[in-house]
């Protein structure tokens, strides 16, 4: 059995929104760091002005971007998530 600590999943939480939130931006969303710890990653629309906040959670054996609307994917596929996130926005 492994043990992960509060640090550590703060620490990776940090490092897959920090991933998401280059994607964004390169998208032309804005974003800024929210919640307890920074631990979520508010986006938004450009024109829109919609917004949505993103978590990342780890989840049984890896790490999870997790958005309302019943949005879930994994963190490898920041780039896909990015470009739903766009669409989402508008």
């Amino acid at each position: 059995m492994s043990v992960v600590s509060g640090r550590e999943i703060a620490e990776g939480r940090r490092r897959h929104l920090a991933a998401l939130a280059n994607e964004v931006e390169a998208r032309g969303l804005s974003w800024r760091f929210a919640g307890p710890g920074e631990s979520l990653l508010s986006v938004t629309g450009p024109r829109s002005r919609r917004q949505v906040m993103v978590v990342a959670t780890l989840a049984g054996d890896g790490w999870y971007y997790l958005w309302p609307g019943g949005g879930m994917a994994d963190v490898a596929e920041a780039s896909g998530v990015a470009d739903r996130l766009t669409r989402l926005l508008g």
